[in-house]
């Protein structure tokens, strides 16, 4: 007899379906609040961000709404159809992480190779960036452009390919509803203070410097969207 092939589940899917259950079994009733967040972590013994991914594909396919500040509640109507989750082929967490390893390095490539050109280039970015202060459109062009920059400042061609994919991993319907729900308007004030840092560090011509402001700054991005606090 064959058997079916099984495929391993990322953990975000996992909890997701198992809330999915509860709800189906009236557990956690349609209008009902669901636990905090540090709450439902415990009790199923994962991290805070594996439930915040998990609460952001809910709320994609229409079991739970998210009320910054107020709380995660079940949907009253719940869904008529069962909607897939979403996007299953990475974590918004592993996606961040992945971008902590790979930016350092391409940051300590920029200033070792950068030309006056770019270095120049990248200064007015960095300029551009600093007199932008809400989280919109805007911003979100000009902070594209000051991380390929620096991934063309390696000299290699394929680094720069593979800055402008894990860039538009970003553009997935996940994060942009983490991004939307944890980001602040006022989160470019504090990315901004770390874009002139790694662009001073570059500039200087400083590769250590440069790899640790920028891992300092990946950092901060998952600090705010995933908080343990």
């Amino acid at each position: 007899m064959l058997l079916p092939t099984l495929k391993p589940e990322r953990l975000y899917r996992q909890i997701s379906s198992l809330l999915i259950g509860c709800i189906r079994k009236e557990q956690f009733a349609p209008g009902a609040m669901l636990p905090p967040e540090r709450e439902l972590a415990k009790q199923l013994g994962v991290s805070r961000s594996s439930i915040r991914e998990a609460l952001i594909a809910l709320e994609i396919t229409g079991w739970v709404e998210i009320r910054t500040g107020n709380g995660v509640f079940v949907t009253n109507p719940l869904p008529k159809t069962d909607a897939p989750l979403v996007e299953d082929e990475f974590s918004l967490k592993s996606l961040i992480n992945a971008r902590l390893l790979y930016e350092g390095m391409t940051a300590e490539l920029a200033a070792r190779n950068g030309t006056d050109d770019q270095r120049a280039e990248l200064q007015e970015v960095t300029h551009d960036l600093i007199q932008l202060h809400v989280n919109d459109e805007k911003f979100l062009h000009e902070d594209k452009r000051f991380h390929l920059l620096i991934a063309e400042m390696t000299g290699n061609e394929v680094l720069a390919e593979m800055m402008e994919y894990l860039w538009n991993k970003r553009k997935s319907s996940r994060f942009l509803r983490l991004e939307s729900h944890y980001a602040e308007n006022d989160f470019p004030r504090e990315m901004n203070q770390d874009h002139a840092n790694i662009t001073q560090a570059i500039i200087e011509r400083d590769p250590q410097r440069a790899r640790a402001c920028m891992e300092r700054h990946i950092q901060h991005v998952y600090d705010r969207l995933f908080s343990e606090l």
